[in-house]
């Protein structure tokens, strides 16, 4: 992937720990410039670059367990390649949202054409009338050349993406993690 972030594995490393978000890795990246340092930092830096105790205890108590190097051979093994949001490939929409994720990972490959998408989410137990909405909705995008974005649970989620294809449609699925 052309234009990704040269400490990529660290990005990945701290996605791996809970409640290390948005706002987190804001004040780590801010503060620290390249998240390899704030992986590095010592307890007494990470509370000096903003992140409560509870955040501080997590990072020190889980980054021990974590290797950033064997994420990213795991990911390669899957055909998985992360990015971040200061890479070029990142979404230019999804830049805009305000809690927009700090890494994205994919499997396949993002294109132009999934600018023009909608997202498609719902209950993992339709009635059958959400079913026949979901599927006349995401089954005509599809025929427009809308990409169709959803999870990859069961119910809506599978229905949007099963209708789209079946019209040749293009699908993205989303992950919360790897």
């Amino acid at each position: 992937m052309t234009g990704q972030t040269s400490d990529i594995q660290y990005w990945v490393a701290f996605n791996r720990i809970p409640g290390i978000g948005r706002a987190r890795y804001q004040l780590l990246e801010k503060h620290f410039g390249r998240l390899e340092n704030a992986w590095r930092a010592t307890a007494g830096e990470l509370r000096a670059a903003g992140l409560d105790e509870r955040a501080t205890a997590a990072i020190v108590a889980q980054r021990s367990d974590i290797s950033p190097e064997a994420e990213m051979e795991g990911l390669a093994r899957q055909g998985v390649y992360a990015f971040t949001w200061n890479d070029d490939g990142y979404p230019p929409h999804l830049k805009e949202i305000f809690d927009l994720p700090p890494v994205l990972y994919v499997r396949g490959e993002l294109t132009d054409a999934d600018e023009w998408s909608v997202a498609v989410v719902g209950t993992r137990r339709p009635t059958p009338y959400g079913r026949q909405v979901a599927e006349h909705l995401t089954s005509d995008l599809a025929v427009q050349g809308i990409t169709i974005v959803s999870g990859l649970a069961r119910g809506i989620d599978a229905i949007a993406h099963r209708a789209a294809l079946e019209r040749g449609g293009r699908t993205v699925a989303v992950m919360a993690r790897w």
